[in-house]
């Protein structure tokens, strides 16, 4: 990946993750998301977010997470 790709806007983040422009900026300022704040503009690393989505993930199929009683 060229570093011209590496950091993503608000909106190419909100077109490749497909999520609302607004949801995304609540994330970031919550920290919920990994995000960096640079002269007043949001920037994401996309390596980050693809580690972070992969973090967060539910329903893997073939997943072993299955509720289990103790």
């Amino acid at each position: 990946m060229d570093s011209f790709n590496k950091w993503l806007t608000v909106d190419d983040l909100a077109a490749y993750l497909k999520m609302g422009r607004s949801k995304l900026y609540g994330m970031a300022q919550r920290g919920e998301i990994p995000a960096s704040k640079i002269g007043g503009l949001w920037r994401f690393d996309r390596e980050e977010i693809d580690q972070w989505m992969k973090a967060h993930a539910t329903g893997h199929v073939g997943s072993d997470k299955k509720d289990k009683k103790p």
